[in-house]
């Protein structure tokens, strides 16, 4: 007597996607793309003072974003890989193709620390998150410009940093305060942080 199997066809369940891990995908790319094209037309547009031999990189005040969404360490990282290149593709990057490694390390590395210390805000306003940019940026774009541009001896490393450093506290402090202060005042601080998915 033959007995025959009732099979029945599986189908294997559906995945399912989480849809608030894709809005905050989305969200975080997104957020990443607006820094990086607002970091790189601020850093094009203002070119000589973006890449001259005495710079002051106005955007990267835009570091002071990191204090409030994790997006802004890959969208400042993205955003001065693009203007160094850019940079050096129109002649006006003194520092040449070595700074699409260094530059954008010194930035990405900067802006994943003011990341890192934006719980540290006295008076409301995340000021330790502005020290970064200006510390790396002295000690990596100052000896760049050293080995560069030289001659490569402690008074001109000194003197690069010390340059550096001023355009970055410029910058960053002084912009990056005027941003966070406009945060506050707006309310947009907390927009910024609400819409952060490591706050949830």
């Amino acid at each position: 007597m033959n007995h025959k199997k009732s099979g029945r066809s599986r189908t294997p369940a559906p995945t399912r996607t989480n849809p608030h891990r894709a809005s905050d995908s989305i969200r975080f790319l997104t957020i990443t793309g607006v820094i990086a094209g607002l970091y790189t037309a601020l850093t094009l547009v203002l070119a000589p003072l973006s890449f001259g031999i005495v710079q002051c990189r106005l955007a990267e005040a835009l570091t002071i974003l990191a204090a409030y969404h994790p997006a802004a360490v890959s969208g400042l990282t993205v955003g001065c890989a693009l203007s160094n290149m850019v940079g050096l593709a129109m002649g006006a990057n003194v520092a040449g193709a070595l700074d699409i490694l260094l530059g954008t390390l010194a930035t990405g590395l900067a802006a994943w620390l003011s990341y890192r210390l934006r719980h540290i805000r006295p008076g409301g306003l995340p000021i330790l998150s502005t020290i970064p940019p200006v510390v790396l940026n002295a000690l990596i774009i100052g000896t760049e410009l050293t080995v560069v541009l030289g001659p490569v001896n402690a008074t001109t490393w000194l003197m690069w940093m010390g340059s550096v450093a001023v355009g970055q506290l410029i910058a960053c402090v002084g912009g990056g305060l005027i941003l966070a202060y406009s945060f506050q005042k707006s309310g947009l601080d907390h927009q910024l942080r609400n819409n952060s998915f490591t706050n949830r």
